[in-house]
């Protein structure tokens, strides 16, 4: 399972065009240099950030170091987490209805394609 820090990491990297995601990313890049020394890994993944062994990797280092359950951090990767819910055009509540006898409803909530089958 992705960690919240994972997430964070990977949703800012996708979204650097607003400048409070910078802002909330470098927050958490800094600290993560500091406290988990998992530099390499987490250059690696600003290269690929579509890779799940990268994540992977990242995700070992930061686990490995103690980072993933360091407090300061977990609170960084949320409110990077919370700024990218106000950055991203169209987040908030959707609601859909489908019905017959094979609905299929799509959609993109925080920048992941949700699939419901109804």
């Amino acid at each position: 399972m992705e960690s919240i820090i994972i997430a964070a990491i990977g949703g800012a990297l996708g979204n650097l065009g607003s400048d409070t995601v910078k802002a909330g990313y470098r927050k958490l890049r800094e600290l993560l240099l500091r406290k988990s020394g998992a530099a390499g890994a987490l250059e690696s993944l600003e290269q690929k950030p579509d890779s799940a062994n990268r994540k992977g990797v990242l995700q070992e280092e930061l686990e490995a170091a103690g980072a993933d359950k360091d407090a300061e951090i977990i609170k960084a990767a949320e409110e990077l987490l919370a700024l990218m819910g106000k950055a991203q055009p169209g987040s908030g509540s959707i609601n859909q209805t489908a019905s017959g006898d094979h609905s299929k409803v799509i959609a993109v909530v925080g920048g992941q394609h949700v699939s419901i089958n109804a």
